[in-house]
């Protein structure tokens, strides 16, 4: 086996800052779509709408149904100093909360942050991580987060949205996530609608996006990266629509990467279909369910493209990369998409 898929300067490249894309476009579907064909080794420019070509009746697109919250909160310490804190995941009860907090030296355990309509929270536990544990006060603390937070975006995007739902799937509908699954931002109501009626499936599946997602690795084997753990949830239906799928002898498509991560999951501990997975996914790795892929084009040295290049391949997925910068592909969260079958 060549070392080299091992090595972390090889998921780099050189991205000129004008291609990390802003805004998504309007219509959504209406970006650009590069398709891979593993079989014939191809790689063909499409736009997105046109997805339907690539697929055949019969085949099924599995979607992360996820919502992201608004997790970020600005507010103060007891001194005047302004703070910014974001929100990670419920650390057991409504009230108690593992988040990020901005300036990260300042904020000590046991200080008190006061944020918009009198909400109040304690420090209780600075984590080695660099994370804090958060207690509020109030016992509805949850409610008030969609008073006083917003959606928080990517670092790479510097600007603010005027809708936040364009950080929303269509079919977003299970509030967790504190990043959005951006394969299924270019899906228009219309196109979903298209795509039902000439004879594709969908399913569901809900995974809550943790801020893992954009961590990058720094260790500089691969293999040796622990990875965040996220929440997930499959329904017996979803189950059953795959193995339909399957022995129909249709594709199962996976609407993103965290899709991918919940259903290898589920492939490799059938019997838990509620739970946090950890699962690892680098090259080489056996796919047990997904048969394509829609996605993004990720961050350099992420755990993103190791899983994309699983999927994909190395060597055809970095040449696939090099022609997007060539012919100016919009990437990250609201850039362009790519389709590999």
């Amino acid at each position: 086996m060549n070392e080299n898929i091992f090595n972390i300067e090889n998921y780099n490249y050189d991205l000129p800052e004008e291609l990390i894309a802003q805004e998504p476009v309007e219509p959504r579907d209406s970006c650009r779509l590069m398709v891979l064909d593993r079989n014939k080794r191809t790689i063909e420019h499409a736009i997105f709408r046109q997805i339907k070509s690539y697929l055949k009746k019969g085949d099924l697109l599995v979607v992360n149904n996820t919502k992201v919250i608004p997790a970020r909160l600005h507010g103060k310490k007891e001194t005047g100093a302004k703070v910014e804190v974001l929100l990670l995941e419920k650390d057991g009860s409504e009230k108690i909360w593992k988040a990020l907090v901005k300036p990260g030296g300042k904020i000590k355990k046991g200080n008190k942050l006061i944020f918009a309509d009198g909400i109040t929270c304690q420090v209780i536990d600075h984590l080695e991580d660099g994370s804090r544990i958060l207690e509020f006060e109030e016992e509805d603390f949850y409610s008030k987060i969609f008073e006083i937070g917003e959606i928080p975006l990517p670092p790479y995007i510097k600007k603010s949205l005027d809708d936040p739902n364009k950080y929303q799937t269509k079919y977003a509908k299970y509030e967790g996530a504190v990043a959005a699954p951006t394969a299924g931002l270019h899906f228009t109501e219309k196109l979903l609608q298209e795509l039902r009626e000439y004879g594709i499936n969908f399913s569901e599946v809900t995974l809550h996006v943790g801020l893992g997602t954009f961590r990058p690795v720094k260790e500089k084997d691969i293999r040796n990266y622990d990875i965040h753990e996220e929440y997930y949830s499959v329904s017996k239906n979803t189950l059953e629509e795959i193995a339909k799928t399957k022995a129909r002898g249709n594709k199962v498509v996976a609407v993103g990467t965290t899709v991918v991560r919940t259903l290898e999951s589920i492939s490799r501990n059938p019997e838990k279909l509620i739970g946090k997975t950890k699962l690892y996914i680098y090259p080489p790795f056996e796919f047990r369910i997904v048969d394509a892929l829609i996605t993004n084009f990720h961050l350099p040295k992420s755990s993103l493209i190791f899983l994309v290049s699983a999927f994909a391949g190395y060597d055809y997925l970095m040449n696939a990369y090099k022609q997007a910068i060539d012919k100016s592909y919009r990437f990250f969260s609201f850039g362009d998409a790519m389709l590999i079958l």
